[in-house]
């Protein structure tokens, strides 16, 4: 089955709710509320279904807001057709990059692969179009896509947790912030999934004001979730969720000393604890020894990066704090049933 999103808003301009611009409920200006916005929509294969939609639900809302077509949108793909969600569903992407002439608004919706994202016709067309006051947004992996084009050389990104490894190691040069969204200037970026939603508030509240992009997550049922996420970060997902700050203080060095790894005393004694302290904050929380938790780290990354991409085994090996290739397979084979080459290949 192929799932058509095209918006509604070009085939029907009229308002939604009669009469809603008149009265003016909340606060829109006359102006702004006959001005439709267009976004151009480029489904990268094995997109994420939930970053598209939680987007594109975020607009019409706007619309039935309003009352008015605020926005509408285009669904495009390197080729025109059908294109693979990262469930198998397959949407309909009605225009190809030739037929999209002069996008004012561009999102590059990626999925769960990185390596298959590597397309020369799109940096072309991403480095013709994406010029003046042109905005592009990466939702899900299309930071690797923006950082590629040399879109992201001058501005900030964020991406999601599992992703963050394999970019820093491509793309070093680029300043990833811990936030769900970046939205400051025209290059946008979200960690995927449901932080499309508080993308795109931001972007509807930039355009019409805060007041208005409230009432839209409100009519969405989400004004509660987005308090949540305004305390979320994009990194760490076990670090958020400890209470302890000294344990906390102790994983974040972990994560930050991947490639070289520092003796559970050490981290101890920056914590401002004994290293039996720490043994039994591990323990008692995490279910685990620190050189345990730290090995955990160590091959997660190694797993993030033997799929996410092109990088040796040895490289991948150093990466993650390995001094032998021997020593790092038998370690990974023991977490993952497989040695790190057989995982390179997919096997």
């Amino acid at each position: 089955m192929t799932t058509d999103y095209q918006s509604s808003g070009p085939k029907n301009s009229q308002p939604r709710f009669s009469g809603s611009a008149a009265a003016d409920p909340f606060g829109l200006s006359s102006k702004r509320q006959n001005a439709r916005h267009r976004f151009h929509f480029v489904l990268l294969p094995g997109f994420s279904l939930l970053s598209l939609v939680s987007a594109l639900e975020t607009l019409e809302n706007a619309n039935l807001c309003s009352g008015e077509a605020l926005y509408d949108w285009v669904l495009c793909s390197i080729e025109a057709g059908p294109v693979a969600s990262s469930l198998g569903m397959p949407a309909e992407a009605g225009q190809s990059l030739d037929d999209c002439r002069d996008p004012s608004d561009i999102v590059l919706v990626g999925g769960w692969q990185t390596k298959e994202l590597e397309s020369r016709k799109l940096s072309i067309w991403l480095s013709r179009h994406a010029r003046g006051a042109v905005r592009v947004t990466g939702l899900a992996t299309a930071a690797f896509v923006l950082a590629d084009a040399g879109l992201l050389d001058k501005a900030p990104a964020t991406l999601h947790w599992q992703f963050r490894d394999s970019f820093r190691e491509m793309f070093p040069e680029v300043e990833l912030s811990d936030r769900q969204f970046v939205s400051e200037g025209d290059r946008c970026t979200s960690s995927g999934g449901v932080s499309s939603i508080d993308l795109f508030l931001d972007l509807i509240a930039q355009d019409h004001g805060q007041a208005f992009a409230e009432r839209v997550a409100e009519s969405m049922n989400y004004g509660m979730i987005q308090e949540v996420q305004r305390t979320i970060s994009a990194v760490a997902p076990v670090r958020t969720r400890v209470r302890n700050p000294k344990l906390a203080a102790v994983i974040g060095a972990m994560e930050q000393n991947l490639e070289e790894p520092q003796p559970p005393s050490v981290l101890a004694k920056q914590a401002g604890i004994s290293a039996r302290q720490l043994e039994r904050l591990f323990r008692s929380q995490l279910n685990v020894t620190p050189k345990q938790y730290y090995m955990q780290l160590r091959l997660r990354r190694a797993y993030f990066l033997l799929t996410q991409t092109q990088m040796s085994v040895l490289d991948v090996a150093l990466a993650c704090g390995f001094q032998a290739s021997s020593h790092f397979s038998k370690c990974f084979r023991n977490a993952y049933g497989t040695t790190p080459a057989q995982m390179q290949r997919g096997g």
